[in-house]
């Protein structure tokens, strides 16, 4: 599908994000040309950022989907995180400053990014407006909530068995999307990457949860008893 940069409907993405909270439309489109905004495309597969990368801005995803991977010494990627719109790339890295990215952040589709200079949102602008006061402490929120992401997700990776790993992540996904009716944004590939298994060995997983009542699933559809 091909995107064009609706501009209205990208401030309403950003107004929805932790960064952008308590600021309004029409401030946000102000404080875009005082953060020095910078958007890019990238197409499906390409890489947005590569492990080894050193980050100086924070990213926030416009439109489309993403992953972070990383590779284990037997060459087999692992899904750090999936990052879907109105979620920061970058933010802990960028933050951190001195530290090389130990991971990739790779495109799944076509996306749009938009891109802050970390050392511009931490110094402000020369008005030192109200608004640079709440990105500031939105800034620490965000960086907090991208911390418990990756809290979630090594509590799923630290589960000894398949079952646990899978019933850990469907709960996570359950209690975000507020249901026990959910649509998660892997396929079976994908989501053995995350739970870092084998493919055929979650297969079987899930068909013996099937069978003992625990879920029911339908492609990318679970339902969770």
């Amino acid at each position: 599908m091909q995107h064009f940069f609706d501009m209205e409907n990208f401030f309403e993405v950003l107004s929805k994000t932790v960064l952008f909270s308590n600021i309004a439309q029409g401030e946000i489109k102000e404080m875009l040309v005082c953060l020095k905004a910078s958007y890019r495309k990238y197409s499906k597969g390409e890489m947005i950022i590569w492990e080894g990368d050193k980050v100086n801005e924070v990213g926030i995803l416009l439109y489309g989907a993403a992953r972070s991977i990383k590779d284990d010494i037997n060459g087999k990627t692992i899904i750090v995180t999936m990052i879907e719109p109105s979620n920061f790339i970058g933010i802990i890295l960028a933050c951190s400053q001195k530290r090389k990215s130990p991971v990739s952040v790779q495109a799944l589709q076509e996306v749009c990014a938009v891109f802050f200079p970390i050392k511009i949102m931490i110094e402000g602008c020369k008005k030192r407006c109200n608004c640079h006061k709440i990105l500031l402490e939105n800034l620490l929120a965000g960086i907090a909530e991208k911390a418990m992401t990756l809290h979630d997700r090594n509590d799923c990776l630290i589960k000894s068995s398949i079952r646990e790993k899978i019933i850990t992540y469907l709960l996570a996904v359950s209690k975000e999307q507020g249901s026990k009716k959910i649509s998660i944004p892997l396929d079976r590939s994908s989501m053995a990457e995350y739970l870092n298994v084998e493919r055929s060995a979650l297969s079987r997983e899930l068909s013996k949860m099937k069978r003992d009542g625990l879920i029911s699933y339908k492609k990318n559809y679970f339902v969770i008893f």
